[in-house]
């Protein structure tokens, strides 16, 4: 990919995030093709021009909804906007269609559970021809639908290719920052989900504020322990994609694993918890989070806490006692 002109864009995802970058790559100037896999929903997404996730949102001209993922598959730029545990399938579809060397803006936050594979490792794994930037930070769907000011992170190993990409998609109002540190991102994307069930189960059990705004310090403190043992950059984790994205998703009641946790913290149990507020990332993401912190021998007994009541092997009472009877120590 050579400048940032008149070029396509294929957004493989159409969720409410998906829809939402489809938005922000369109008021960039781009022809955008957003994909999903069912055809009679995406039919009728053509003819509304009605998202049914971002209510009172009408798709601007610039973006073609299709079921046909080979149309979608032969942009400029790709935007894979699914989950994590989705990811491998999804880029197995794509091989066989895609042009070498295509730039892949993966948009997922999590390790999958089955590899421990970060996304970036999982497309080039599957599609070894392309080159992986992943796109992370504080932005919920609504509010860059919408073109409220919203500012993240893409981060590509190749930084030249990684600044082209962000002046492809970014706009006044969609601010992308780029990065060539890979890892810090996806490192971020990934713990703070994990850690925001936290968060919110320390809300759903009605301590104050004070409580949350402490967990959250330390929850910083695990995820830059974590980040560093990984080889993270420290401005890369205190940046949009760790810190930033970590104070959204753990203070607002808009992120599904804030609001996974505050169900768990009033009692709910696992699987009734799931059914309100569908299954957060976070839940995927914690046992093998804390299983990669173990082997590398990094503290993070808030996210071992959440591995532990989300596979049932604590309850919250026996978590908070645990982390509460943790000895002195200093910052």
């Amino acid at each position: 990919m050579t400048g940032s002109g008149s070029k396509s864009i294929g957004v493989i995802g159409a969720g409410a995030f998906g829809v939402a970058l489809a938005c922000a790559a369109a008021r960039a100037g781009r022809h955008v093709s957003l994909w999903g896999r069912d055809a009679q929903a995406m039919a009728v997404l053509a003819e509304t021009r009605r998202p049914p996730r971002l209510d009172g949102l009408a798709l601007p001209e610039a973006i073609h909804p299709t079921a046909d993922l080979a149309e979608a598959a032969r942009a400029d730029a790709l935007i894979l906007a699914v989950p994590t545990q989705a990811l491998r399938d999804v880029c197995g579809r794509l091989a066989g269609m895609v042009a070498a060397n295509l730039p892949l803006i993966l948009a997922a936050k999590g390790i999958e559970r089955s590899s421990g594979e970060f996304v970036s490792q999982i497309a080039t794994e599957i599609l070894p021809g392309c080159v992986p930037a992943v796109l992370s930070g504080p932005g919920f769907a609504a509010d860059i639908a919408k073109a409220y000011p919203t500012a993240l992170t893409l981060a590509c190993a190749d930084g030249s290719l990684g600044e082209r990409l962000a002046r492809l998609i970014g706009s006044p109002t969609f601010r992308l920052y780029h990065t060539d540190d890979l890892r810090g991102v996806e490192i971020g994307g990934a713990a703070k989900n994990v850690l925001a069930i936290a968060a919110g189960i320390a809300a759903g059990r009605g301590f104050g504020e004070s409580t949350v705004a402490a967990l959250l310090a330390r929850s910083f403190a695990e995820l830059t322990r974590f980040g560093l043992a990984f080889g993270a950059r420290p401005e890369t984790l205190a940046g949009l994609s760790g810190l930033g994205d970590l104070i959204l998703t753990g203070t607002s009641s808009r992120s599904r694993n804030r609001r996974f946790g505050e169900e768990l913290g009033k009692g709910i149990g696992l699987e009734t918890a799931i059914a309100d507020v569908g299954l957060a990332e976070g839940v995927w993401t914690a046992p093998i989070l804390a299983d990669m912190a173990r082997k590398r021998h990094v503290d993070m007994p808030i996210a071992a806490a959440v591995s532990d009541l989300v596979a049932g092997k604590a309850s919250i009472d026996q978590a908070i006692k645990q982390l509460l009877s943790r000895p002195p120590r200093a910052e």
